[in-house]
């Protein structure tokens, strides 16, 4: 079952997605930074690392990574504080295929100057695709006038668009992959790299990446699955026990929701539109004029 690793991005941003056959890694706003970046990528992780923030993966694990945000030649912002360099990604690759973490990985990346990532890429099994050629920007789409801002990247969109009409049963493969946003709608030149990928891409599912069926292995030993009885009443007792010892819960006093929603709104105090006053204004200096003429006006300045 492919699931997914989602490293949140403030402002501006980064998003990364890893799908593989086992595990899934969460991470929070703080967590994503370059060096834990890396560390889930390689496994180099201390050992109290709960299983929810590694990647567990192995030589037979299809992994896709997915980033987006800021970028230039080279390099991929990470908070607006930090970045990673296509030399610090590509040796990443290389340690995880040293150590058997992958069996084969798809690389995408939506930002400016995209296809420098992976130009330094020398790991073998490694398809990668971008959203732009170098020199070149990528651009956003769907902007929102509420906000103010535009809500995502071209290159993921017309992406996004096309794997919504993907099942796991589709036999779509990588070359319509490559084919979803051409320069006409993305304004950019993606670009794919495939020299590194053993498999011709025609030859290679779209559901190899992105689809939600778990391999499994069948044995024939038996495995018991019962547990031994005393070992179940003594986990019985244990949990009685710990019942009768925790105090009884209280429920916090909650706010009068009622009171609060029925209370009539206070009377702001009235002010007299600006465009009233400076009415006002206009017609008492008219009067003025007409009255006195101009030779009066040292009096009122």
């Amino acid at each position: 079952m492919a699931v997914s690793y989602c490293l949140s991005r403030a402002a501006t941003a980064f998003t990364a997605v890893l799908l593989f056959s086992f595990g899934s890694v969460a991470a929070s706003h703080i967590e994503v930074t370059v060096e834990n970046f890396l560390r889930v990528l390689t496994g180099r992780i201390p050992p109290s690392t709960p299983r929810s923030k590694r990647l567990l993966s192995d030589d037979r694990s299809n992994i896709l990574i997915y980033m987006t945000g800021h970028g230039g030649n080279g390099f991929l912002k990470f908070q607006d504080s930090e970045e990673i360099t296509n030399i610090e990604l590509a040796d990443a690759f290389e340690q995880m295929w040293q150590k058997r973490r992958y069996n084969e990985l798809l690389f995408i990346i939506d930002t400016c100057q995209g296809a420098s990532m992976y130009e330094r890429f020398y790991s073998p099994n490694i398809m990668a695709l971008a959203s732009s050629q170098v020199g070149e920007d990528s651009l956003s789409h769907q902007p929102d006038p509420a906000i103010g801002v535009h809500l995502m990247d071209r290159y993921t969109f017309y992406v996004l668009e096309f794997l919504e009409e993907i099942n796991p049963a589709s036999q779509t493969n990588m070359n319509d992959l490559f084919q979803v946003c051409p320069k006409s709608l993305c304004v950019s030149t993606p670009g794919h790299r495939t020299d590194l990928f053993q498999r011709d891409p025609k030859n290679v599912l779209i559901t190899d990446f992105f689809g939600s069926v778990r391999k499994v292995e069948i044995t024939t030993e038996t495995i018991n699955l019962q547990q031994d009885s005393e070992i179940m009443e003594s986990s019985y007792k244990e949990d009685q026990m710990g019942e009768e010892l925790m105090e009884p819960l209280k429920y916090a006093e909650q706010l009068p929701v009622a009171q609060i929603i029925h209370q009539k709104p206070k009377l702001k105090d009235w002010h007299p539109p600006g465009g009233f006053i400076l009415g006002l204004w206009a017609l008492i200096i008219m009067v003025f004029f007409k009255t006195y003429g101009i030779k009066h006006m040292k009096f009122i300045f």
